[in-house]
């Protein structure tokens, strides 16, 4: 299951209805297949196949896509120094100091003349549509490359009404309600957490490796704290970090999840790609379904 699994989350919610199609969505997706960065590209980013030739994969409600972006790795100290030694050059011949118009120009040419020979950094990430729930799970490290890749997908489809997932009441509240008053039923402490200050000069203290239910981490509450960050464990079957903007972090499954599909062939991939996205669309669905109710439901829409 390690291949398909998400390990960090940002959860969207649909506010009106989209047209799923798979054959749709796979015609919108086709306009948009990635493509490796040129000699004068910075980044790009398209989509690319989940297994073989195929933009999409679906199980009953779950779509799934892939995305795929290519950047130059530049180095600012270079592009810097190369930058100084055509100032440097210039004034000399010229007698004279250049002015800031001249300068950013001369940056423009310096930085075209340096893409072609700069490394590329590869990067790949999927998107799960629950067209059954209407919910949408981004696999992004930050909010802000979940939201290009919606984007994107956006840009796709010619329309895609997402907002992110909120929570009834307060995460942070909840969060630190659960370290004070103990972790609803089916979930458990884990050993890392994030307290910070409700006053911006009162400082965050980051924890890992602790005993959350500790008199040290009370007495960080007791001093007006909030936990913005908490790790978490879900039956044994699942383990997080929760944070307050509802996304999920360093995610993973027990040993007995991943291994569940072992006696499936490996050298037949679609076969163990099927099952292994059946399970993780299973336990990712009943792991957020009673997520939800931990934290108090969701907001009115």
């Amino acid at each position: 299951m390690r291949s398909v699994a998400f390990k960090n989350i940002f959860i969207y919610r649909l506010s009106r209805e989209v047209n799923w199609d798979t054959a749709e969505v796979n015609a919108a997706l086709s306009k948009f297949v990635f493509t490796p960065c040129g000699s004068q590209d910075i980044a790009k980013a398209g989509w690319t196949p989940v297994l073989g030739d195929n933009l999409t994969h679906e199980y009953k409600g779950f779509l799934l896509i892939q995305h795929k972006r290519e950047e130059k790795i530049l180095p600012s100290q270079v592009l810097k120094e190369e930058l100084q030694k055509k100032i440097l050059k210039l004034e000399e011949e010229q007698d004279r100091k250049l002015k800031k118009t001249e300068k950013d120009s001369l940056k423009d040419e310096v930085l075209h003349s340096l893409l072609p020979r700069a490394f590329t950094r590869k990067s790949v990430a999927k998107i799960l549509i629950d067209r059954r729930n209407h919910l949408v799970f981004v696999e992004a490290s930050s909010a802000k490359k979940a939201e290009d890749q919606l984007a994107l997908l956006r840009k796709s489809l010619g329309s895609l009404p997402v907002v992110p997932f909120s929570p009834k009441d307060p995460l942070e509240l909840t969060i630190t309600g659960w370290i004070k008053n103990g972790f609803p039923n089916g979930f458990r402490a884990g050993e890392e957490a994030t307290l910070k200050a409700l006053l911006d000069d009162g400082g965050a203290v980051r924890c890992k490796k602790v005993d959350l239910l500790s008199d040290e981490i009370m007495s960080h509450i007791e001093a007006g704290k909030v936990a913005t960050t908490v790790a978490v464990n879900w039956q044994d079957r699942a383990f997080f970090r929760l944070n307050d903007d509802m996304s999920i972090k360093a995610l993973s499954f027990s040993d007995e999840l991943y291994d569940q599909n072992d006696d499936i062939d490996r050298e037949d991939v679609a076969q163990r790609f099927d099952a292994d996205f059946i399970l993780f669309t299973a336990e990712l669905s009943a792991m957020f379904t009673s997520l939800v109710e931990a934290v108090g439901g969701e907001a009115e829409r």
